[in-house]
């Protein structure tokens, strides 16, 4: 926290010295009670010993001086406020494993109610896009404000074949550069966009590797968040030549479909990103609505004199309510 007018602290020096003046008052008014030589006229005006309490409103009042004299130096903090023209892109996995029921109802099941909660947790100013990939990627909506249509696209979401992680991120990144256009990049050589990657196997497919998207990503200044879905136990039935079962209870034989948390975090931290691993339906939809908080944000200065001013107010109040119940008199 920053200070407009940092030499208006020197308010604060008003505390000390009216808890010096209260002191005083007090250790006056005991000398007072001890003048009477009369032991009937004192035990009428003496006090009784007084519990703490009766140092609740001097301590409010104090306080409410202090967030006063706070206020008066205008304090600023640094706070996130949506960027200007800021752009994410949900980069999903709709590979065949995505089938899968380790994760209830399947994977991308949960991946599709995790993006819907993340398309209501967003900032509406925020646009979104969406953008699938298997053997080859898919933009299948363009960064919006609308978040009707974004929802639409998220319902028409199917498991395919083939794992292109790699060529997504390289169509996700030109969808995030298009959306933003030629927004300045931050201190932080960012572009106001982001890219949330969701995926739970290992690239089968594509012309570019994983690493080699992130290396794009990297240089358009674009920031990627993945998610590792799925359990290290999932699989998935075969049937012998006529194509995938259905979840975990397919026909014919098993095989596994492991999440790669290792490559994943590797494009994350390629991109200054962040990496997640879900392994149920509630982790996946909670990591969604916590970017969908955070996510496509930029620190901003504020002055947060108003919350010093209204706190002082409030602990002023309290304290002149504190000193009627006690019967205490405030300096």
């Amino acid at each position: 926290m920053t200070f407009a007018s940092p030499w208006l602290l020197l308010a604060l020096l008003l505390v000390p010295a009216t808890l010096i003046v209260a002191l005083w008052l007090e250790r006056r008014r005991a000398r007072y009670a001890v003048a009477f030589t009369n032991l009937d006229v004192l035990a009428s005006v003496a006090e009784k010993r007084r519990p703490w309490r009766r140092w609740v409103p001097l301590a409010l009042f104090l306080l409410a001086l202090a967030s006063a004299a706070v206020a008066l130096a205008r304090p600023r903090a640094t706070v996130a406020v949506p960027a200007n023209r800021a752009t994410v892109v949900l980069l999903v996995d709709v590979s065949g494993s995505m089938r899968a029921a380790d994760v209830k109802p399947t994977r991308l099941g949960a991946a599709q109610n995790a993006m819907a909660a993340f398309a209501d947790h967003v900032p509406k100013s925020v646009k979104v896009g969406l953008v699938s990939f298997s053997t080859g990627p898919n933009l299948l909506v363009v960064p919006t404000t609308d978040r009707t249509v974004l929802h639409e696209g998220i319902d028409l979401l199917a498991p395919e074949a083939g794992t292109a992680i790699g060529d997504g991120l390289q169509l996700a990144v030109q969808t995030v550069k298009a959306a933003v256009g030629d927004a300045p990049r931050g201190r932080d050589g960012k572009i106001p966009g982001a890219v949330v990657l969701l995926s739970d196997g290992a690239q089968t497919r594509g012309i570019l590797t994983p690493l080699q998207g992130a290396g794009k990503a990297r240089n358009a200044g674009v920031r990627v968040f993945t998610i590792a879905l799925g359990t290290d136990h999932g699989t998935l039935g075969f049937n012998g030549g006529f194509g995938f079962g259905l979840g975990n209870n397919g026909p014919g034989r098993r095989f596994p479909v492991r999440p790669d948390p290792v490559t994943l975090a590797a494009i994350a931290r390629e991109t200054d990103g962040k990496t997640y691993r879900a392994k149920s339906a509630s982790k996946v939809e909670s990591i969604y609505k916590q970017l969908g908080q955070s996510i496509a944000h930029r620190p901003s200065k504020r002055e947060i004199s108003s919350w010093f001013a209204g706190g002082a107010a409030l602990l002023l109040l309290l304290s002149v309510g504190g000193a009627r119940l006690t019967g205490e008199r405030l300096p």
